[in-house]
């Protein structure tokens, strides 16, 4: 496989993680089994095979390779894939595109699509997709991504089969939706945004960022510039329900092996137990 930018992979359950995240340098994750990825500030070349991508918001560290990835698909013949992005920012990133276009002399094709907080999208008829708001710098999103299946309604449960059966010919609807929150992806964000929704911090896995971890970092300026501190995780220690944390963006200001330090020193064994530091 060709290896063109720094990749981490980390399996759970029937789920894949892969991706990379500095704050400032780059971000961009891909789960391949949902055929998905999260932003796009870099572009591996195995990431060219994911049709869907769901962009946070605009910083260049997480926008910067779209135009790449886009002309790759079209190069290899591909779809056009399909982006996700921000409402306030869907005009500029065309044109941004249109510019490319120009440049590359090959045309820029894809769907996008602006989302804002609240809207939910069918992604497959296994996934749905339900957008809110964080709370960065610029215009900015989080991503919900559920697994939907159909159950029996409780009023039904216990019923024999062919009681169920004659239930269904006679038009009754003897099921209904059930979505479990599988992968949530905050993007940037101040504290606000791990509490925009309840499904957040009861997704199996969630991915977001903790840019700041010492001590001595003030936080009423690091949420000033839509990031978050090792505190404010701790903060939230006894309500997260993820069976798996990853917190990535660390400040390439400070060390990987100091982060992991704090982690271990700071954080409660079983929230502990639950966390990837992601650098």
């Amino acid at each position: 496989m060709l290896e063109n930018l720094p990749l981490q992979s980390l399996k759970h359950k029937a789920l894949t993680i892969e991706g990379y995240s500095r704050a400032a340098v780059q971000s961009y994750w891909r789960v391949p089994e949902l055929k998905i990825g999260f932003d796009m500030g870099g572009s591996p070349w195995s990431f060219m095979g994911t049709q869907t991508f769901l962009i946070s918001h605009a910083h260049l560290d997480h926008l910067a390779a779209l135009p790449v990835y886009v002309a790759r698909r079209r190069m290899m013949k591909m779809e056009p894939p399909t982006i996700y992005l921000p409402a306030e920012v869907v005009e500029n990133v065309e044109r941004m595109l249109q510019a490319w276009q120009r440049l590359d002399r090959g045309r820029m094709i894809c769907d996008i699509i602006p989302c804002a907080d609240e809207d939910v999208y069918e992604l497959s008829r296994e996934h749905k997709l339900r957008v809110f708001k964080t709370k960065h710098t610029v215009p900015s999103v989080g991503f919900i991504v559920y697994d939907c299946r159909r159950k029996l309604k409780a009023e039904y449960r216990g019923l024999d089969g062919n009681k169920i059966r004659d239930l269904r010919f006679g038009g009754t609807e003897v099921t209904e939706e059930a979505l479990t929150p599988l992968v949530c992806y905050t993007g940037d964000t101040s504290p606000p945004g791990l509490d925009a929704h309840p499904d957040i911090l009861k997704a199996q896995i969630l991915i977001t960022e903790m840019t700041f971890f010492r001590p001595e970092h003030r936080k009423e300026k690091i949420h000033k510039f839509g990031h978050m501190h090792l505190d404010d995780i701790l903060d939230r220690a006894d309500r997260f329900e993820n069976e798996l944390i990853i917190l990535s963006h660390l400040s390439t200001r400070t060390h990987e092996g100091q982060a992991h330090q704090a982690i271990q020193n700071r954080v409660p064994k079983e929230l502990r137990e639950r966390i990837r530091l992601w650098c």
